[in-house]
């Protein structure tokens, strides 16, 4: 069973470096859950490293602006990784040698980040896609069957199709709604091959580790409130696990806990109510 934590101050007496989830973690996308500024703050005056590991399509430097914008400390953490990202580095890599490519991407906000400067030229239909990028969701403005209309035409072409957040719930000011990777999940359903780019998967905690200097990982814990994502991403990279009890479990009983523990084979190693000093 995990341990019970009373606030991230027990974490910070037991490691030195942290691999933190933002959204349902630190903020709830408007505003930061109470405690959370502080208790980064505090870490970075105990000496703790941190990196922010983020599900978020957007690359690095618009999510850090946009925690600076909700009232979070700039330099009070020490790194930022986003899936969009890591996504974005790759793309550039690959598509180096490819000749432009027809994209759709679905994103939110109206951000390009996840195309920028890339070798792509921008469609509005998946009928003119050679690849589709799934960046976010707007399940907050449409059905799954909006986006089973929009991508039913690239899956059958074969239009291949990258998922930079696989977060398949997000919450949003009107409440929970299916994230991109419910969408991602769409489009395998549809027959398309989908690519996934994000936690829960290697690629995002080799960069991560990577960008801290591959610390010891006995001196690593990654806190996060999706068991799906946080704790089997941060269990399967070799590294303890705590999670909060706000976001996406914001709702849920120890029993439905429990049951999520089973489904995924995976329990953490500690739970904190919420991430307070």
């Amino acid at each position: 069973m995990p341990t019970q934590l009373d606030g991230i101050r027990d974490l910070a007496e037991r490691f030195d470096v942290f691999v933190l989830d933002q959204f349902g973690v630190l903020h709830d996308g408007t505003a930061p859950y109470p405690g959370a500024v502080e208790a980064l703050v505090r870490l970075k005056q105990a000496g703790k490293r941190t990196l922010l590991l983020s599900n978020s399509g957007k690359r690095s430097a618009p999510n850090e602006a946009r925690l600076a914008k909700l009232g979070f400390v700039p330099g009070s953490w020490d790194h930022l990784l986003s899936s969009g990202e890591v996504a974005w580095q790759s793309l550039r890599r690959q598509l180096g040698t490819e000749a432009d490519l027809r994209c759709l991407l679905i994103a939110r906000d109206g951000d390009r980040s996840a195309i920028e400067d890339l070798p792509l030229t921008l469609v509005e239909t998946g009928e003119d896609a050679d690849i589709v990028l799934l960046s976010a969701s707007e399940g907050d403005r449409f059905d799954l069957d909006h986006y089973r209309r929009l991508l039913q035409p690239a899956a059958a072409r074969g239009a291949r199709c990258l998922c930079t957040n696989p977060d398949k719930i997000m919450l949003t000011s009107v409440g929970p709604r299916f994230g991109a990777g419910r969408i991602a999940e769409l489009y395998g359903e549809l027959g398309g091959d989908v690519t996934w780019i994000g936690k829960p998967f290697h690629e995002i905690y080799a960069a991560a580790l990577d960008m801290l200097g591959n610390p010891d990982p006995a001196r690593v814990v990654c806190v996060g409130d999706s068991i799906e994502h946080d704790i089997v991403g941060g269990q399967g990279a070799g590294l303890r696990t705590a999670l909060v009890m706000t976001g996406v479990l914001a709702a849920s009983s120890q029993a439905e806990r429990d049951r999520l523990f089973a489904e995924y084979g995976a329990t953490p190693d500690f739970l904190v109510r919420t991430f307070a000093w």
